[in-house]
């Protein structure tokens, strides 16, 4: 159990492509979001979440909070995710990656380096929204969305999302290879699902 570490589980996507809340399907007789809980408290004493739908979310036994800036997609989550926090170290994962694993989230905490982020690569990407964030990106990451801000009202162009690719570019962020340099992983452990054909996936997988 990590004190000194708080979880931080984001949902504030509208699940568009999915067609309803996706936290709130059903694997294995629980909700998605609560799978992602369940493995949270096992491993740290505080897990919060960063959401804007407080009503949905009222079963959970967690704190909850809104993004501060909003509109400006999963950064925005980071964001306030972060400036709750009481602690420098902090992991942070998107809800909708049941298939995550406590071994995979320790090999991340444990992972040596004095770099802000630590997130992994694996199946292809790399997997921004599932890592360990330092709450000293706070500075960083309200510059990012105040130069996005600054551009879209000079642009006239519609809200744009802040990309948080870019936060880990300019954090100069640890990018683990896991799928190499962790013997133990297992393939589509970060598979995150976004469309119904995605849950109806997971849901043969579990």
């Amino acid at each position: 159990m990590y004190n000194d570490i708080t979880g931080i589980i984001l949902s504030g996507g509208k699940s568009t492509r999915m067609g309803t809340n996706k936290s709130l399907l059903k694997l294995g007789g629980q909700t998605v979001i609560e799978r992602i809980v369940n493995l949270m408290k096992q491993l740290f004493s505080r897990v919060v979440l960063s959401t804007n739908n407080f009503d949905e979310y009222s079963f959970l036994d967690l704190e909850k909070f809104e993004d501060i800036h909003t509109g400006v997609g999963p950064i925005g989550g980071i964001h306030s995710g972060l400036f709750h926090s009481k602690t420098e170290k902090n992991f942070i994962i998107s809800c909708d990656i049941p298939l995550m694993t406590i071994d995979v989230i320790e090999y991340l905490l444990e992972y040596i380096t004095d770099r802000p982020i630590t997130i992994a690569k694996a199946d292809g990407y790399v997997q921004q929204l599932c890592g360990v964030y330092s709450k000293s990106l706070l500075n960083e990451i309200e510059k990012i969305i105040s130069q996005s801000e600054m551009e879209i009202r000079n642009s006239e162009q519609k809200k744009r999302k802040c990309s948080v690719l870019k936060l880990v570019e300019t954090a100069n962020a640890e990018i683990i290879d896991v799928e190499k340099e962790y013997a133990y992983y297992k393939p589509e452990t970060f598979f995150n699902m976004n469309r119904p054909d995605e849950y109806e996936a997971i849901k043969q997988k579990l």
